[in-house]
């Protein structure tokens, strides 16, 4: 299994900001951490997301998403929460990470609130474990950029509850779970033709995190991240990790270092300085994955292969190579151009110098014009795409509790910082 790891830095972290917790709507206020949850009273703090908000005129549309002026978010109590979570029952829980479970619960469509299990809609509960430091950092990370940002390819956030030592958030349902999971722990390869429009969908998300005057960095980005919908549209999830990118015209923040094994870019890892193009590597590596149906670090593989991304980084510029490393299992489902332009777009990702990474937009603007030129008619025919996989049913849904948590069933990349993750 990857080991996850975290290394100190000089920089001191961004603010955060707890919530009061009551039966309504937030109004966009963000609440000091001293404020007792469960009172009406708090000290008015300015949100992460205020510069960005005042940067923009009544909040911007950019690819089909929007920076609001405020957040609309559902504040539940934790009773709301055992209720709607049949009292967090092990027979609901859909994932379990370091820093918690994730629980499948049921609201009400139109007024959210809870409802008994199986009537209303399905909603994913995450339960942090308070008694970690960075679990209420990533909460309060959720919260601040979930709260703040809405676009199609990223999971929304419905509500959160922060009650005594209780830090939960209650998210959209993903039936159909992560594409590590469609990846990595089905009986049958995952068809050609959906992983291509999943990425297409990440890349979205991520050009959007990307194109406000002061950027979003994801720094989280992997295959684990990336959850689908009952029509396998992606949308990213886990916020636990993201960073304001630089501001007065820097190039770079410098954080502690944290992320996942072998999706992590070089500089970042080297120095802790962390680029808007850090996440481009990131999505470098998915793409690698995508091609070759590996993992992006496994331990199990030989000497000299165990990082994806070293390994196979020389074979990417050759079109005979590039035949050789695509996934076996797909085999007939794509042309030789689109395999050549998915290395070509995989290797200018992974450059080890991120000012010669392309922006994200120019990434999915290449993902686009791959997906149009290939001819499905051509292709021998591929497996239907099934629900079963290598793990057990209650534990499909790809749903982790934590952005630095350990990942449940995983022996390929593991997180680094504390408790074997990063931080930020």
């Amino acid at each position: 299994m990857g080991l996850c790891f975290s290394y100190p830095s000089s920089a001191s972290k961004t603010g955060l900001h707890s919530h009061a917790s009551t039966n309504h709507h937030s109004n966009g206020i963000d609440y000091s951490s001293s404020t007792a949850a469960t009172t009406g009273s708090s000290v008015e703090r300015r949100s992460q997301f205020s510069e960005v908000a005042s940067e923009t005129s009544g909040g911007t549309l950019s690819n089909s998403g929007l920076l609001l002026e405020s957040p609309n978010l559902k504040v539940y109590s934790f009773l709301d929460l055992k209720t709607a979570t049949k009292n967090f029952k092990p027979d609901s829980m859909l994932g379990q990470g370091g820093f918690g479970k994730v629980y499948r619960g049921w609201i009400d469509a139109k007024t959210l609130a809870p409802s008994k299990a199986g009537s209303g809609i399905t909603v994913a509960v995450k339960r942090l474990n308070s008694e970690s430091v960075q679990g209420l950092a990533e909460w309060r990370s959720e919260v601040n950029f979930l709260g703040m940002l809405s676009h199609p390819n990223l999971v929304k956030l419905l509500g959160y509850c922060r009650e005594d030592k209780e830090l939960l958030l209650v998210y959209e349902f993903m039936p159909k779970g992560s594409l590590e999971n469609h990846l990595f722990r089905r009986n049958e390869p995952f068809p050609w033709d959906l992983r291509v429009k999943i990425v297409i969908g990440a890349a979205q998300g991520l050009a959007f995190l990307h194109s406000s005057q002061r950027e979003v960095i994801y720094r989280d980005f992997k295959a684990s991240n990336i959850l689908l919908d009952s029509n396998y549209d992606a949308k990213l999830s886990d916020f636990g990790l993201a960073k304001l990118g630089p501001s007065n015209e820097k190039s770079h923040v410098t954080t502690r270092i944290m992320g996942t094994h072998g999706y992590a870019a070089p500089e970042y890892m080297a120095t802790g300085h962390l680029y808007v193009k850090s996440d481009v590597y990131a999505f470098g590596v998915v793409l690698l994955e995508v091609m070759t149906g590996l993992r992006a670090h496994d331990t199990k593989r030989p000497y000299g292969q165990e990082n994806l991304v070293d390994w196979l980084r020389p074979d990417l510029s050759s079109k005979h190579k590039v035949k050789r490393l695509m996934d076996k299992g797909i085999e007939g489902q794509y042309t030789t151009k689109v395999a050549t332009e998915m290395a070509r777009i995989t290797l200018s990702c992974v450059e080890p110098d991120p000012k010669n990474r392309p922006h994200m937009k120019d990434v999915l603007g290449v993902l686009e014009h791959i997906q149009r030129i290939n001819v499905p008619s051509r292709f021998s025919s591929r497996p239907a795409v099934a629900s079963s996989s290598h793990a057990s049913p209650r534990h499909r849904y790809g749903y982790r509790a934590g952005a630095a948590g350990a990942e449940r069933r995983r022996p390929s990349p593991g997180r680094f910082g504390a408790d074997k993750d990063m931080d930020g």
